[in-house]
Formats: structure tokens, sequence, C-alpha cells
């Protein structure tokens, strides 16, 4: 099963922006190509929901690297997901980030 995130924002323009390129920098870190694929947005309540889904190579780099060490969380998904958040908020990104059960 491939992780799947659900990230908001009330910037969706400036932060797709954001979320592509930090997440292009990932997936190069990784060495991994097609590591992750952004979904179609659609609105609610003043917010934007778009999701963000990881490949199973680019999650096993991932957890397999040692880029987690310091992401808070119980099981991996939730380490997964405060990794993500992190790294995205490092790249100027302020989208509110969940993980979904696909």
């Amino acid at each position: 099963m491939k992780p799947l995130f659900q990230l908001s924002t009330r910037r969706y323009d400036e932060e797709i922006t954001l979320v592509k390129k930090a997440m292009e920098e990932l997936e190069s870190n990784c060495k991994v190509k097609d590591g992750f694929e952004i979904k179609e947005p659609f609105a609610k309540a003043g917010w934007t929901f778009f999701n963000l889904v990881l490949s199973a190579e680019m999650t096993s780099v991932i957890e397999n690297s040692g880029m987690m060490e310091n992401a808070g969380g119980f099981r991996i998904s939730e380490q997964l997901k405060n990794f993500l958040g992190h790294f995205l908020e490092s790249k100027g990104s302020n989208v509110r980030i969940t993980k979904i059960d696909s």
C-alpha cells in the first residue's frame, strides 16, 4: 500500500509550487524516479485540499535512510507524516498534513 497524505491550505496557488519543488528535491535526495504524485485539488470552506501519494520505493528509501530519525511518533506512518510535515515546512510551505488510509 502506498502512503497517502492529505494536504490542506488556504493559499493553494502559492503552496502547490512550494510543495512540488520540495517533493522534487526529496525525490532527488532519495535517488528515486516518479517517487510521488499530487492529486487534483478540491475546495471546501475556504480551504483547498489535495492528496499526496508516495511511491513504495520512495517510502522505503526514507524509512531505511535514517531521514526520519528525529521525527516523532510511535508508528512508522506517524513518523513519515511528521517527517514530511517538517520537510515541507523547512522548504517554506505552510500546508497542514494528515495521513489518510487509501
